[in-house]
């Protein structure tokens, strides 16, 4: 990094070049080919001439690209964005003998080009600052200093880089606070990390503006509160990247702290010890989501949040002002959720009595913790049972069918499902769309369960009496937390792989085949990955978000196997 400006407003580094390169050893690259469908890419004409390039400049360098690569490298690699577009790459080469066979292999092949057709694919550059200079194209010039490639869009980027090279370490953007303060933040066990200066943007015209969350969408607002404020007022962000067995980790640092007088400070737990509960887990889990939110106070900042939203909230307030028979949002209502908020998708297993719809949507649901589950219940129950009744009044104006209200009994507890009739239907393998949805209302002890569906509903009962008998601790710091299965999400994906396929066909205008190529290339990708796990919190009192990823792993003899 002694050679990138103090200047850069965006830098990536990689400090351990071998870690990066890792996951594409051998095994990795066993994984990939175990993969369903992966055979099927490598056999494409654009794909089988790149591996042909790639392996006549192995056969030119006298070594595997691997290994190649990492003697170009293995000093560290930079990449940074300047103002005037001064944008540098840099290499620092173990070997740097390796980078010159690769300078005059690229050279020979450019001059061949050039004899060939008469193009102007290489140009000769005048030497810079007295380093000799090459370059490939009219927006690209590179030198190699040393052990160090440099490569940029134009000579003003590599003079730039080989003046800061002169001037020294202490000057470089590696010796500023910000910098510094941002490699303590991701550790020294990153492999690599972005680094971006927020400060120095927030300088140029109109990118302010952009960091302006209000008025955003409420429910993006209630997501993903104190991103925003993390975002706006931070002087840089930094992304430690951390390769680890199996998968890697990505952590998300800067050095803003939330204040608790900020109107997203709903979302920051109240004292200390206090966080999320750990997510819910159901059969076939897709993807679960834990939330601290003070919704009461979520809804007591509205006309700070969203002050140019006043017609949208009027409307709003009036329409719960009919499902809650007037009551008021933010102490009669909100004010019974506790801010643990939990969410959970699955994939859903149907009734053969009823039949399988043809497109097959994932069963979701939300579940919340009650303050005082006897004042609460029947003002809840009544409100849902008023929005399927205008549900199915809405329906009806329309010739279709409406929800049928049952109250069915599961372990000790009552609860509200609606249902669409069954008794008419003729074709039970392809039912519309309709019947993924039984919509379902349950107050299990102190919770409320809205699902989507009465089999999930069940499930969450289920689960929330095994966590009742011993309750989790919280999630100290933490206020989001959201996790996500590969394997389900490739299970929905395969199950409606004709449906979506057919859908682009239509709205891309490919062939069916290329609409089933590109969801078997989605599915494929869904598979390499086994687990991802986000957190979101603040450390020190800093924000800070970590996620990670788990890859598949092949299993000696049966395809891909779960990294543990």
């Amino acid at each position: 990094m002694e050679c990138v400006p103090a200047d850069a407003f965006l830098a990536v580094e990689v400090m351990k070049p071998q870690a990066v390169l890792s996951p594409f050893d051998e095994k990795g690259a066993a994984m990939l080919t175990a993969l369903p469908g992966v055979q099927d890419q490598l056999a494409k004409p654009g794909v089988k001439q790149f591996f042909q390039i790639v392996k006549v400049i192995e056969n030119q360098l006298g070594t595997e690209w691997r290994a190649g690569l990492g003697q170009m490298t293995g000093g560290g690699v930079a990449f940074a964005m300047c103002p005037q577009e001064r944008n540098v790459f840099i290499a620092e080469a173990s070997d740097v003998s390796m980078t010159k066979r690769l300078n005059e292999f690229l050279l020979k092949a450019a001059a061949s080009k050039k004899s060939s057709d008469g193009s102007t694919a290489l140009f000769e550059a005048q030497p810079i600052d007295g380093v000799p200079a090459w370059t490939l194209g009219p927006k690209e010039t590179h030198v190699i200093a040393g052990n160090l490639l440099i490569i940029s869009s134009g000579a003003e980027g590599v003079r730039a880089a080989l003046a800061q090279r002169a001037k020294g370490a202490a000057s470089s953007l590696a010796a500023t606070p910000a910098y510094q303060a941002a490699k303590r933040a991701v550790g020294p066990d990153a492999a690599a990390m972005v680094f971006v200066n927020t400060a120095m943007l927030k300088q140029f015209p109109g990118f302010a503006e952009k960091l302006n969350f209000k008025n955003a969408n409420p429910l993006a607002v209630l997501l993903f509160a104190g991103i925003g404020d993390a975002v706006q007022g931070a002087n840089w962000l930094a992304l430690g990247v951390r390769v680890k067995d199996g998968g890697l980790a990505l952590q998300l640092a800067s050095d803003a702290k939330p204040a608790a007088s900020s109107p997203s400070a709903f979302a920051l737990p109240a004292k200390s010890g206090d966080g999320i509960l750990p997510n819910i887990t159901v059969p076939r889990q897709i993807a679960a989501f834990s939330f601290y939110r003070d919704l009461r106070r979520f809804y007591q900042a509205k006309d700070q949040l969203f002050p140019e939203r006043t017609s949208g909230l009027i409307f709003f307030e009036n329409m719960m002002g009919i499902f809650f028979s007037g009551r008021d949002m933010t102490d009669d209502v909100f004010a019974q959720a506790a801010p643990e908020v939990r969410f959970v998708v699955a994939n859903q297993e149907y009734d053969p009595a009823i039949g399988t719809p043809e497109a097959q949507i994932p069963a979701f649901a939300v579940i919340l913790r009650l303050r005082d589950p006897a004042k609460s219940n029947e003002m809840l129950e009544e409100a849902f049972q008023k929005s399927i009744g205008l549900a199915s009044f809405t329906r009806g104006q329309q010739a279709q069918p409406g929800f049928i209200i049952e109250r069915p009994v599961h372990w000790n507890t009552r609860y509200t499902v609606a249902r669409f009739p069954s008794a008419a239907i003729k074709d039970r393998a392809r039912l519309d769309i309709r019947y993924n949805f039984r919509p379902t209302l349950a107050m299990p002890g102190q919770y409320l369960v809205i699902s989507s569906t009465d089999g999930l509903a069940a499930d969450l009962m289920d689960a929330l009496g095994r966590e009742a008998k011993q309750m989790p601790a919280p999630l100290a710091g933490i206020h989001s937390l959201a996790e996500l299965d590969g394997a389900q999400v490739s299970a929905v994906l395969q199950r409606n792989l004709d449906i979506i396929a057919r859908g682009n066909m239509v709205k891309q205008g490919r062939s069916l085949e290329d609409a089933r190529a590109q969801m078997n290339a989605l599915i494929t990708a869904a598979q390499v990955v086994s687990k991802l796990r986000l957190t979101i919190g603040a450390d020190a009192g800093a924000s800070c978000a970590t996620l990670d990823v788990d890859l598949c792993q092949p299993a000696k003899g049966k395809g891909l196997a779960r990294a543990r």
